[in-house]
């Protein structure tokens, strides 16, 4: 019996973004309901007691965290976007843990009160994407994606944290794609991706702009200037 499953998010969220894509990917039929994290309603907090999103309902039964929703997806539905041999099931879900630990450092980034913190940040987002070249290049990546044709959960996993960098790049270079072209071949394949694409609201840039003009940070500070020299 097909469930009815129902996606609750927030709009800006990343860990949602992937959970989108993996029921995208598999071509399930969902429903969404986004909700403001300033202002949780009670049946929200019922259903996620980490108060965080996404969460998923399946036949109104929640479940939490965006890597045990997409291995929930991966046990019940087609085609799976895991690898068959443990082993390499076992690499993509380490890579899609570091993953997680990159958008830590994105977040790093955008909140970084002064200019030296935000060069440190950037640097250290450098070495990460360093890192996943090196292992790009050991497993002789041919792309486009992380696996090479196929497109699996791990990619889902890097598509957000990319997608920042689409609103980034309007800002400034801070040089985090240096010396990483495999990397670069596979961010670009990852943006034509449809289930990456659509995973966000049309507005979404809009708001994330919004968003990052409030942290009244350094990159504020940048966005300011930009918008200043273009006015």
């Amino acid at each position: 019996m097909i469930k009815k499953l129902t996606l609750v998010s927030h709009v800006l969220c990343p860990y949602v973004q992937r959970a989108v894509i993996a029921l995208k990917e598999k071509k399930v039929e969902f429903e969404r309901i986004d909700i403001d994290l300033a202002n949780k309603p009670d049946w929200f907090l019922k259903i996620s007691p980490l108060g965080k999103t996404p969460v998923l309902l399946v036949d109104g039964q929640p479940i939490f965290e965006s890597a045990v929703i997409c291995e929930y997806l991966e046990d019940t539905q087609t085609p799976a976007l895991h690898p068959a041999d443990p082993l390499q099931r076992a690499r993509h879900r380490s890579w899609m843990e570091f993953a997680s630990a990159t958008l830590n450092a994105i977040g790093g980034l955008y909140g970084a009160q002064d200019a030296k913190t935000f060069d440190t940040k950037a640097a250290e987002i450098n070495s990460k994407f360093r890192q996943l070249e090196a292992e790009l290049t050991a497993a002789g990546h041919q792309g486009p994606f992380f696996d090479g044709a196929t497109f699996r959960l791990v990619d889902g996993a890097f598509g957000p944290v990319f997608r920042y960098f689409d609103i980034f790049d309007t800002i400034g270079d801070f040089g985090v794609f240096t010396d990483v072209p495999r990397v670069r071949q596979w961010r670009s394949a990852l943006q034509r991706r449809p289930s990456v694409r659509d995973a966000v609201q049309l507005n979404y840039p809009d708001l994330l702009h919004a968003f990052l003009l409030k942290r009244n940070s350094e990159i504020s500070r940048r966005m300011q200037d930009v918008a200043a020299l273009t006015a």
